[in-house]
C-alpha cells in the first residue's frame, strides 16, 4: 500500500505571502495619524478595520489547519478502522 506524503504547508509560500498582508492590514498604520471619524456601529473606522482583518485572519488560520495540514493521526485512526 503506498502511504500518502504528509502534506508540509509551511514551505508554500502563498501562504506566508496572504498572512504577512493580512497582518499588515490588521494595524491601520496606513489611516491618518489621529483618526478617529468616521464612525462604523458606533466604532472609529481604523477600529472597525482591524476587527474585519483579524476575522479574516482567523478564517484563514482554521481554513489552514483545516486543509493543508494531513495530521497523521487521522491516517493512524483510518488504518485501524480498516483491520
Amino acid at each position: 500500500m503506498k502511504k500518502k506524503p504528509i502534506k508540509e504547508p509551511i514551505r508554500k509560500k502563498w501562504i506566508w505571502i496572504w498572512m504577512v498582508i493580512n497582518v499588515l492590514l490588521i494595524v491601520p498604520w496606513y489611516f491618518p495619524k489621529g483618526a478617529v471619524e468616521p464612525y462604523v456601529f458606533g466604532f472609529p473606522f481604523w477600529a472597525f478595520i482591524s476587527t474585519i482583518f483579524t476575522l479574516i485572519l482567523s478564517w484563514y488560520l482554521s481554513w489552514l489547519c483545516l486543509s493543508q495540514w494531513h495530521i497523521v493521526e487521522d491516517e493512524e485512526e483510518s488504518e485501524k478502522e480498516r483491520r
